[in-house]
């Protein structure tokens, strides 16, 4: 359908999971696609993947939480594809679980670094490309941990993802007027790489999929339809949201 056609899109967290989907995605309804991650083996065989079915996209890898990289991705898209319109700041982690007393300064701080400051830094760079164009849309990936549950050792995890909503809503106030967009996406629990660190044995995954009442985890490709929406002029009136894509877990109780 092409709904991101003539769009340039930066996608974080792109070597695998939702991501990874995201970025391909993209590609497959117009954009032209920059795609960041730690890995640029995995980068490099995304890029090449996208081009095989078509479409355009460039990789630059680095860690997000690196201000050096968020400008960077910005100036490239800005000096290969003349602008930006989309940013799926997407990257985060998990971080060791452990209760609350017995978290970390480290683990706390990886855990905000990664999934808090970089979003801040990728949209410091973000918006100004984006007012340039006198548009553009900013989708945060945070979660329904922390937002609607609260899960037994993921303190970190829930407090950064809900800080990531808190940036969300200033930037949509903020920026709104001048034709920025911003939103989050909240998945539930997705069959990636990360997720699978969590969700690692049968009957763990049996146990997780029954809190849903969909009784099962999303594929990325799901979660990724969901961001092209928020990405896309299809919601040109929807900014400042958080956009539930968690399969009914925050309301099952069966």
């Amino acid at each position: 359908m092409n709904q991101l056609s003539g769009k340039v899109a930066i996608v974080t967290g792109a070597s695998s999971g939702i991501g990874y989907a995201a970025a391909h995605l993209f590609a497959s309804e117009g954009a032209k696609v920059l795609v960041t991650a730690r890995r640029q083996a995995e980068l490099d065989a995304l890029v090449d993947s996208i081009a095989s079915a078509g479409g355009e996209a460039l990789a630059l890898a680095g860690d997000v939480r690196d201000e050096h990289l968020a400008r960077a991705l910005v100036e490239l898209a800005v000096g290969r594809f003349g602008g930006l319109d989309i940013a799926f700041n997407n990257a985060g982690t998990t971080g060791e679980a452990s209760p609350v007393a017995d978290i970390t300064s480290a683990t706390w701080n990886t855990v905000f670094d990664t999934n808090v400051s970089s979003a801040f830094l990728g949209a410091k760079y973000q918006i100004p490309a984006m007012l340039k164009r006198g548009r553009g849309s900013i989708i945060f990936t945070s979660s329904f941990v922390g937002h609607s549950a609260g899960f037994p050792g993921l303190g970190a995890y829930a407090a950064s993802k809900a800080a990531l909503v808190g940036l969300m809503q200033v930037i949509a106030v903020e920026y709104g007027t001048r034709g920025i967009r911003a939103n989050a996406l909240l998945p539930g629990g997705t069959d990636t790489p990360m997720g699978r660190t969590v969700v690692n044995t049968p009957e763990m995954r049996a146990f997780v999929e029954s809190l849903y009442a969909l009784k099962r985890l999303a594929q990325p490709e799901e979660i990724a339809r969901a961001a092209l929406f928020l990405a896309s002029d299809a919601s040109s009136f929807t900014t400042g949201t958080c956009l539930m894509t968690d399969g009914g877990v925050s309301i099952n109780r069966t």
